[in-house]
């Protein structure tokens, strides 16, 4: 079943400590939160990124306080899924690929520790 990880996420918490929790996890990726959000294969425009110290408590939109239990045998999409149902989050996750962060958009079903290895390898 892979890895599990847990990652408390709480009103008071900045994106920035959901970011760097992530980037722990998973250091060849990144994810990003925006004001709006994105069906599953499209990508999110860079002006509706939100600012890394906005509090949870403002970017989402509903109460968003729990443990966000992360497998790295997990889709993207299920991730991002995970992040907006739960906590009302609109993310979207980047991998490093030859010194750029690309969206994942076309690559959405694959699991994290796939995306995390294709950007290892860059």
């Amino acid at each position: 079943m892979g890895k599990y990880s847990t990652m408390k996420i709480t009103d008071e918490k900045k994106i920035i400590d959901i970011q760097s929790d992530f980037n722990s996890l998973f250091p060849y990726l990144k994810v990003e939160f925006y004001k709006s959000s994105h069906e599953e294969g499209e990508g999110t425009e860079q002006s509706s990124i939100l600012d890394p110290y906005t509090k949870i408590r403002a970017a989402s939109q509903k109460d968003s306080s729990g443990e966000l239990k992360i497998n790295e045998e997990m889709k993207v999409a299920e991730l991002e899924k995970v992040l907006a149902d739960q906590f009302g989050l609109n993310a979207q996750v980047f991998r490093k690929s030859q010194g750029i962060w690309l969206q994942t958009t076309a690559t959405d079903h694959w699991t994290l520790k796939q995306q995390n290895e294709s950007g290892q390898r860059g």
